[in-house]
């Protein structure tokens, strides 16, 4: 039997990495075989990052695992499973252009650049509100190579991304750093439609299983350095 699981690319270390794996194709892999399937990935190349919710809802795929964090308007369109991952969000800058800027507390005047439809687009708003930055500048998901790349040219001042993702992003980016994690907790989980509750059951026992034999604790400690659930603080 096939499991369509549905992604959103590119979301390194999530996916998107050398020879297509990364931490959610490893993650959904051994589920489906615990489960006795085989996944079958389908990327869902949406401009909004909750359109894959949309896939999901329409029946296009049987679940999704794409870095979603669980948000209470998410868990109205589907069920989640346990978190297989806590983080967090990242700030990143040009350190040479923007050297002062250290943390979000040194945003003033600047805008923050974020992917449509992601959690980074609510807290980036909620920095504005509050008055810490000036504006938010939107990205179609697609787009944070762009994103990163205004970095440089001033298109945007930082770009916020769930923290893993982000350092994976910029890593080979010249002065490109990331300066901040932890600006959020936020539980990553597979979503799965709520009406095939045979199939969220049988997700959680294996999910519970490969946590307890030790098999999540490796493919987090390859992808990520810690094989911890908990990694929101993002020091490790």
């Amino acid at each position: 039997m096939t499991l369509r699981v549905g992604v959103v690319c590119p979301e390194p270390p999530f996916n998107s990495m050398p020879g297509q794996t990364g931490l959610d194709i490893e993650v959904m892999t051994a589920l489906a075989d615990a489960i006795g399937e085989q996944a079958e990935f389908t990327d869902c190349d949406c401009a909004d990052y909750d359109g894959v919710f949309d896939r999901l809802a329409a029946g296009d795929v049987d679940c999704v695992i794409a870095g979603s964090t669980v948000t209470p308007e998410r868990e109205g369109r589907a069920a989640f499973l346990p978190p297989y991952l806590i983080s967090g969000q990242g700030l990143a800058v040009d350190t040479t252009r923007l050297p002062h800027v250290r943390s979000a507390d040194d945003l003033s005047g600047l805008t923050i650049g974020v992917q449509r439809g992601t959690t980074s687009e609510r807290v980036a708003e909620e920095l504005v509100a509050e008055g810490r930055a000036e504006r938010v500048r939107v990205y179609d998901y697609g787009a944070i190579g762009t994103a990163i790349a205004d970095l440089v040219t001033g298109g945007c001042d930082a770009v916020m991304k769930l923290a893993p993702a982000l350092a994976e992003l910029v890593k080979d980016v010249p002065e490109v750093d990331v300066v901040q994690r932890g600006l959020s907790v936020e539980e990553i989980a597979i979503a799965v439609n709520p009406s095939d509750q045979q199939l969220l059951a049988r997700l959680q026992v294996a999910q519970a299983e490969l946590e307890a034999d030790g098999t999540l604790q490796r493919i987090r400690r390859r992808w990520l350095g810690n094989p911890y659930v908990n990694q929101s603080s993002g020091v490790f």
